[in-house]
């Protein structure tokens, strides 16, 4: 059996199509299987106006079922004479069923109340129209209501189609109940009833929607590349910006305009930013790379009358075009230093101060970042001048018009004003990375500055007790953590999370750049924010859970250190002997924790062989063990392993002697101290 569900609606927000789509089948999914109706395939159809699952292969009825049913023991289900007691009539009146259907079944000695129970299943039909519900438990990033209902949705629904094989499954929603009728294009169509699922992609395509959201993409595509290949243009197909086209056409038909050639002059980002994200054009180039006046539209709709479609989306995209040229030409009327001055009047939060407030902090922690990952007198400089700058294209006229090139500008005017081409870069990559998979800064001064900048904001919000909590995240204190916390897993440079908060205050307390702002208060809650950043970033890469745990259990918060420490017992949980050295550590570190000792080892009052050679062994690797972990050093630990079994097998920690027992504590402490730079090795899961 075919059965086919399409809920019709407005026009939805391109980005929230296709993640509904994939929402509602995943739900649709999981309710058949919880149900027990077998399926086969299910197909997903979207268009900004509806989402549809086509399910293939669908039984005509639920399994039926047979079971044993086991209640109370017999001595409870009947009193002394033989009688039914309220146990066995409640018991018995939950299943349906009555005390006369009773069996006893004995188990070990003592016997059990049972009902057998046949349960036919339900058919297809009944268990489908429960999907309403699955409809209604859809989640959206933003939602409305409509009418006199209080039942919110993405946007108010129009008609639903819901039909198993050639007859209409009856639900409703509000006061659309369903049936066979779906609507067509908005213009070229007109509505169509659907005979049977099969029939529902063709009837719509006969009414010009392309339902399969790959067929319409792939249809985009084809048509501008066939413009590019008319007019020698290379085009970039950006996969963000066609997905968005996609989902916001039901019939596409690609078109290129023009606008005049003077507005080339604009800077490039300029432009593309008005034409992809303001207008969702395509941009082209000529086969030397420069870029061209024109752009490339999709409609929706098909090819009449596109002269004067093209001849609209011309006459939009120029006033665009002249705002940009006139801030471009505004903006260049001012010296950095004018936009610098307007800064103090600027609020960064009313809590932290003014944007230029916040720059002196990010020079200060910027200085302090320079000196921890070595850079060049040089370098620091440029560091220097960028942090003192780096925020002053926001009060420019393009960036207040063209808020998406934020950073962008600052790079390019300072450029125009003479900053040189490492300055100008930093400038440009101060934002990244602006999501939580896109690109990391790719100079050393810029991404210096990028973590400064998240530096600071994140330990002056968390001064002020502005700390996220649950999904409330309203500055993106998140994603600028996980932000650092790629930039130091790329840089490979030991930070310290406590000490370097410690520098930063100390250094802004001694400038006089910390004003009620506390930083030391909530410290640990920050090494806390960025330990889970570090299991996302852990757990993004597939690393097991045990191992996510013993590293962030680390007893001095390093983000780059748990994160090589991970990668190392990662490689060395895939060795046949892991289980074993582990097995061993892990004794050690049990007993230095219930008995912590800060004592030393004395040869003196060893009492056998064994604990001569570990002590050897342990101040060999001691004085070898790298700075920070690294593959090499973690096998020189492991090979105690058969120093440490031996010590076990040869000597009782808890001797009677006090002054003994204290030498074999601190030993064991020693040792597990070593340990402690891999994390809390006792989470490893060894069995």
């Amino acid at each position: 059996m075919d059965y086919l569900l399409e809920i019709g609606l407005e026009d939805m927000p391109a980005h929230v199509v296709t993640p509904s789509l994939n929402q509602l089948a995943q739900k649709t999914a999981k309710y058949l299987k919880e149900n027990g109706l077998a399926f086969g395939e299910i197909k997903k159809y979207a268009t900004p106006r509806r989402l549809t699952l086509l399910i293939s292969g669908l039984a005509a009825k639920q399994d039926d079922v047979s079971e044993d049913v086991k209640g109370p023991a017999k001595k409870i289900a009947q009193d002394a004479d033989g009688n039914w007691t309220k146990a066995a009539i409640g018991f018995s009146r939950g299943q349906g069923m009555t005390p006369d259907d009773i069996i006893f079944k004995e188990i070990k000695g003592t016997e059990y109340v049972y009902l057998h129970k046949e349960i036919a299943g339900k058919p297809a039909a009944d268990i489908l129209a429960g999907l309403i519900d699955v409809v209604k438990s859809l989640t959206f990033p933003t939602r409305m209501h409509w009418g006199q209902y209080d039942f919110e949705f993405i946007r108010p629904v129009h008609w639903i189609v819901s039909l198993l094989d050639d007859q209409v499954v009856p639900m409703q929603l509000l006061d659309v109940a369903a049936g066979r009728t779906t609507q067509g294009h908005r213009f070229l169509g007109h509505a169509v009833d659907i005979k049977k699922p099969a029939d529902y992609v063709e009837a719509l395509r006969g009414q010009k929607v392309i339902v399969d959201p790959n067929e319409r993409k792939q249809l985009i595509a084809d048509q501008i590349n066939a413009i590019a290949d008319q007019n020698n243009w290379t085009i970039d197909l950006d996969a963000d910006l066609l997905e968005e086209v996609n989902n916001l056409v039901e019939f596409p038909t690609a078109f290129a305009g023009k606008f005049d050639a003077k507005y080339l002059q604009i800077p490039e980002a300029v432009l593309i930013t008005s034409m992809k994200d303001n207008q969702r054009y395509f941009y082209a180039r000529d086969n030397s790379g420069k870029m061209v006046n024109v752009f490339i539209g999709v409609r929706n709709g098909n090819a009449e009358h596109l002269d004067n479609v093209i001849r609209g989306n011309e006459k939009v995209l120029t006033a665009r075009l002249e705002d940009a040229a006139f801030f471009y030409a505004e903006d260049q009327k001012k010296t950095i230093a004018d936009y610098v001055a307007r800064l103090q009047n600027v609020s960064f939060h009313e809590k932290l101060g003014s944007l230029a407030a916040k720059m002196q902090r990010v020079q200060v922690i910027a200085g302090i970042l320079a000196t921890k990952f070595g850079l060049t007198d040089t370098e620091a400089a440029n560091l220097q001048r960028a942090a003192s700058i780096y925020k002053f294209d926001l009060v420019t006229g393009m960036v207040g018009e063209f808020a998406e090139l934020q950073g962008t500008m600052a790079a390019h005017y300072a450029k125009l004003n003479g900053e040189n081409a490492v300055v100008s870069q930093a400038l440009g990559e101060q934002y990244m990375p602006i999501a939580a998979e896109s690109d990391l800064p790719q100079s050393k001064v810029g991404t210096m500055l990028a973590m400064a900048d998240k530096l600071d904001t994140l330990l002056s919000f968390f001064a002020v007790d502005m700390i996220p909590s649950g999904s409330n995240d309203p500055y993106a204190l998140r994603r600028q953590a996980y932000g650092i916390v790629r930039m130091l897993a790329a840089h490979g440079t030991s930070l310290p999370l406590l000490d370097l908060q410690k520098e930063i205050s100390s250094a802004l307390a001694a400038k006089n750049l910390s004003a009620n702002l506390d930083y030391d208060k909530n410290a640990t809650a920050v090494v806390d924010f960025f330990q889970d950043r570090v299991r996302q970033l852990l757990q993004l890469g597939k690393t097991r859970h045990d191992i996510m745990d013993a590293v962030t259990a680390r007893p001095v918060a390093d983000v780059t250190e748990e994160l090589q420490a991970a990668e190392i017992l990662s490689a060395a949980a895939k060795q046949d002997d892991f289980k074993g050295n582990v097995e061993a550590l892990t004794r050690v570190v049990r007993i230095a924790a219930k008995n912590p000792s800060t004592g030393n080892v004395e040869a003196k009052l060893f009492e056998n062989d064994s604990e001569g050679a570990l002590n050897t062994a342990v101040n060999a690797y001691a004085q070898q063990a790298t700075t920070m972990v690294s593959t090499a050093d973690f096998a020189a630990l492991r090979a105690l392993a058969p120093a440490i079994n031996a010590y076990f097998d040869a000597t009782m920690i808890m001797a009677d002697d006090e002054a003994v027992r204290a030498n074999r504590l601190a030993q064991m402490s020693q040792l597990a101290q070593l340990v402690a730079r891999y994390g809390d090795l006792t989470a490893i899961l060894t069995k």
